[in-house]
């Protein structure tokens, strides 16, 4: 499928190419195996930090390889087209994870762990969910006490990505729990402190790929270095300039849409019943028609919501819009494609029942699609 490339840079058609090529060599043909063992291939961190994809968006002095949103929104989408479960991992560690301690980490700590996570030698994860805490931010229940030099972590968090492979997670923690959202701060806690402990692995319906657990903390000490950003006010600057998530979202949907788009359109030309193929079908000509219209406004979406954040300005609804829009088309389109797969398609070993599985979370992650709803229609003074 032609695709809209007239306000790529060379440089960005370059980087699609490149990443093709990666993908198609070093994802695609392992992303079956690691969705079934819920396993995370780790050695893909350094493998995508060598080539300086991990840095992207991130300044050279502190070992990043420079860019744009446009051309991280263009990462998340090939990541995605390979598998939606190790993209899901490449983004928390990138742009949740390593985002945070560069946009509000001390120097020191900046300096100590960003230049071997960008080259992906260590793992990051973002702690935030907990049972009680969801949309609803301001109900965080883990407490971060001052003791000393040191504060003192106590709760837990539960739906965690990268939780049983990160070398350090940031830990959102309420250290002024009557102010709720606006008593939260963030904290640096490495894989082997003490009192932090991976409880139990989870079992996922999808993006099986990516590791998920429930962390507890019980009296982890963390000295006050450890501290990301200010105190009470960590998590609500993280918000206001973490702006990539919203944006990735609709990247990953773009990329699993288009998968499951190719995968049908082939499917379309090759099986054949009443003497022709099914694609010469009025129906399933005009489905396969509708994806592809649906395909490329989600892209077009997501890359003008990249843009204008590229640019300064306010770019809020415009990532609300990408996100909902082309989250809400993914699910469409996978379910047709594996309506038009037929049975073949609800075979474990088909990848349109694996894209069927992972499609419906990003309807869910990162704000839900009411939650963009509600947000747009306030942006729009409603």
């Amino acid at each position: 499928m032609a695709e809209p490339d007239f306000y790529l840079s060379d440089e960005q058609r370059e980087l699609q190419r490149t990443l093709r090529e990666f993908v198609a060599k070093e994802i695609t043909p392992i992303a079956a195996k690691y969705d079934t063992e819920e396993r995370y291939p780790v050695e893909l961190f350094s493998k995508l930090g060598e080539l300086g994809y991990l840095g992207l968006r991130f300044p050279e002095e502190i070992g990043g390889s420079g860019g744009s949103n446009l051309d991280y929104a263009i990462l998340c989408e090939e990541l995605a087209f390979g598998s939606a479960g190790i993209a899901l991992g490449v983004y928390v560690h990138v742009a949740l994870a390593c985002a945070a301690l560069e946009a509000f980490g001390s120097e020191s700590l900046k300096k100590e762990w960003l230049p071997p996570a960008l080259r992906g030698e260590r793992i990051g994860a973002w702690a935030f969910a907990e049972a009680g805490a969801g949309s609803d931010a301001g109900s965080v229940a883990t407490r971060a006490v001052v003791d000393g030099d040191s504060y003192v972590i106590n709760g837990s968090k539960l739906f965690i990505t990268n939780g049983p492979i990160a070398d350090f997670i940031i830990v959102v923690a309420s250290t002024a729990p009557e102010q709720r959202l606006k008593g939260l701060s963030l904290f640096l806690v490495e894989h082997d402190r003490p009192g932090f402990r991976v409880a139990s692995v989870l079992s996922k319906l999808g993006v099986r790929a990516s590791e998920m657990a429930e962390l507890v903390f019980e009296d982890c000490r963390v000295p006050r270095e450890n501290l990301i950003g200010r105190q009470d006010r960590g998590f609500l600057d993280a918000l206001r300039t973490l702006t990539l998530g919203r944006i990735a979202s609709a990247a990953f949907a773009t990329g699993v849409a288009r998968a499951a788009f190719e995968a049908t359109l082939a499917h379309a030309e090759e099986r054949v019943q009443f003497g022709q193929p099914i694609g010469s079908f009025q129906a399933v000509r005009f489905g396969i028609a509708d994806m592809a219209v649906q395909i490329e406004a989600a892209r077009l979406l997501c890359h003008r919501a990249a843009i204008v954040a590229d640019r300064g300005l306010t770019h809020g609804r415009e990532a609300n819009m990408a996100k909902l829009f082309a989250t809400e088309a993914c699910t469409k389109i996978v379910e047709r494609a594996l309506h038009y797969h037929g049975a073949a398609g609800f075979m474990s070993e088909s990848p349109i029942q694996r894209f069927y599985r992972d499609c419906k979370v990003f309807e869910l992650g990162e704000g839900s699609s009411e939650l963009q709803r509600d947000m747009i229609a306030r942006e729009l003074g409603l």
